[in-house]
């Protein structure tokens, strides 16, 4: 009898000593488990993480995954996030067309199965998710993204889509590439319709966005007058926050995790409750 392999664990195969670097914060302290999210008429699943004792509604931060789906590593983010004080919850965003573990190799998880989720069905299911966590315990008007690979480009994309967005942070997202009916639109067109202050995080080194399609988001959030920033780590290539894989790298992912929080803590303000103290 064969053991099936997944795609995750055939990407850092060659590398296995990293899985034991994955962050593994204490779970003393928090609460996390799985949740169902109802969302235009089916029931989403999602990882979710908070502080065990908190007082009042808790920030919201979804946290969006890489190609590869809702794992071990994007648990341990969301559990991450739960020790800073935030409600974050990580939506299985691909469950209608497929398991991500069901492909022998990258190339056809993209084609078979990334390509075929519509955009716009992800932003209508994020909605659901932001609706979800100011249900259960979340402050809707502290609600926040962030995205890793795939789930970076959507951040992007989301901090353009919900007006009630306070800020994003994208790790590694695409911001160019070609148009198709599923993808009709890519960060660099909706550079102009932020809603929300987005912070961009980019590998020097990552071949798949090379460092020209940075340069011309800049350029083109410079033109939309817009709160928004991009830092390129020279060293670090794709990826390289995935404390599981071979192109994780430290010095960066550290240091953007510190910028991410300082990030939120900046922009993820409930500005009714600052009014009163003000007062």
């Amino acid at each position: 009898m064969t053991q099936k392999t997944t795609t995750q664990e055939r990407v850092a195969a060659d590398s296995l000593s990293l899985l034991s670097t994955v962050v593994h914060p204490p779970t003393d302290v928090i609460l996390s488990g799985e949740k169902m999210i109802p969302t235009q008429g089916e029931n989403m699943p999602a990882y979710y993480a908070k502080p065990q004792n908190s007082a009042g509604p808790l920030p919201i931060v979804m946290v969006l995954h890489e190609i590869f789906g809702v794992n071990e590593h994007i648990r341990s983010l969301c559990d991450r996030l739960a020790h800073q004080g935030y409600l974050a919850i990580a939506p299985e965003l691909y469950f209608r067309q497929g398991d991500p573990q069901g492909y022998p190799d990258i190339a056809s998880l993209l084609s078979g199965l990334v390509s075929t989720v519509p955009d716009i069905q992800v932003l209508a299911d994020l909605d659901h998710v932001a609706s979800w966590a100011s249900r259960h315990g979340g402050n809707a008007h502290r609600l926040m993204v962030t995205g890793f690979c795939w789930g970076g480009r959507i951040a992007w994309l989301y901090a353009a889509h919900n007006p009630q967005l306070k800020a994003a942070v994208a790790w590694y997202g695409k911001l160019v590439a070609e148009k198709t009916l599923n993808s009709p639109h890519h960060p660099i067109d909706i550079a102009t319709g932020l809603n929300a202050p987005v912070l961009g995080l980019y590998g020097g080194q990552d071949t798949s966005i090379p460092l020209d399609s940075i340069e011309a988001m800049r350029r083109a959030l410079q033109m939309a007058n817009t709160t928004a920033e991009i830092i390129v780590y020279p060293e670090a290539g794709h990826a390289f926050n995935a404390d599981y894989r071979p192109n994780y790298h430290a010095p960066s992912a550290q240091d953007g995790w510190q910028r991410m929080l300082k990030w939120f803590t900046r922009y993820g303000v409930d500005h009714r409750n600052q009014a009163t103290q003000d007062e």
